[in-house]
């Protein structure tokens, strides 16, 4: 799995985002004055997501600023606040408001996983990996597998591959049929040139997933590597047909002879 995927988990978490206050931050010493700037904060980051999502970018950005603060403890401000920083290209500010969404929210899963895909994106796969792994210690965090898919992922990034067979293989005890995981064991055993277990584990992959660029690049190196030459060439094919300006389809014209 690569950084792109790992963006996109991230994504697919936060429409819940705001409804995980109940089990994040603190409480403040007056509960009467901290339950309305809890409303508050909740309010306005619900409206900043929203205007992010329709990219009124800037109206985002002031809601956002007033939930923090309306409330600074409110973890999901923080980490809606980062990623509208991370699309407007100010990774340091982004990392600065994950980061404070784990500092609202130590314990919480979310936040701690969050904060580990913003760091294996910025190349400190070790450290990322310890968030990822702290994500799992939440009794409430109803997606471990993310999180050590994840784990995985920023571990291969770093070449520790034996780090990463266990946390991808251990994703799958959570839920075999998790796409990313397969697809990341597809590659690792691709690296480590077990053709045959990564064979097993893209048609695992292709059995649950949608084909994609990546996948069927990775399918076309395999049958290569294990000499099928008919089934390399209608992966390169679906390859140039589905996908035709990705990287994979440019590395693949690059590489073979016409």
């Amino acid at each position: 799995m690569n950084n792109k995927k790992i963006t996109r988990l991230l994504a697919g978490l936060l429409l819940s985002l705001i409804f995980l206050s109940a089990c994040s931050s603190s409480q403040p010493s007056d509960p009467n004055a901290k339950t309305d700037a809890r409303k508050a904060a909740e309010s306005n980051t619900q409206l900043g997501l929203e205007y992010m999502n329709r990219g009124q970018l800037e109206v985002s950005m002031g809601k956002l600023k007033k939930a923090i603060n309306d409330d600074p403890t409110y973890a999901p401000a923080h980490t809606v606040l980062a990623v509208l920083y991370e699309r407007l290209g100010e990774q340091e500010f982004a990392g600065k408001h994950y980061y404070k969404a784990v500092q609202a929210d130590p314990d919480g899963g979310d936040v701690n996983n969050n904060y580990g895909v913003y760091l294996c994106k910025t190349g400190k796969e070790k450290e990322a990996v310890t968030y990822f792994l702290r994500a799992l210690d939440d009794p409430f965090y109803i997606s471990p597998a993310v999180a050590l898919a994840n784990a995985g992922s920023c571990a291969m990034n770093s070449d520790m591959l034996e780090d990463a067979d266990s946390y991808l293989r251990r994703a799958l005890k959570y839920d075999p049929r998790f796409p990313d995981a397969l697809l990341s064991l597809a590659s690792l055993n691709y690296r480590q040139e077990n053709y045959l277990g990564s064979r097993a584990f893209l048609q695992r992959y292709e059995a649950v997933a949608v084909q994609t660029a990546e996948s069927l690049f990775l399918g076309y190196e395999i049958e290569t590597s294990l000499r099928d030459t008919k089934t390399a060439r209608q992966y390169l094919s679906l390859l140039n047909s589905k996908f035709p300006e990705s990287r994979e389809a440019v590395e693949a014209r690059r590489i073979v002879r016409p």
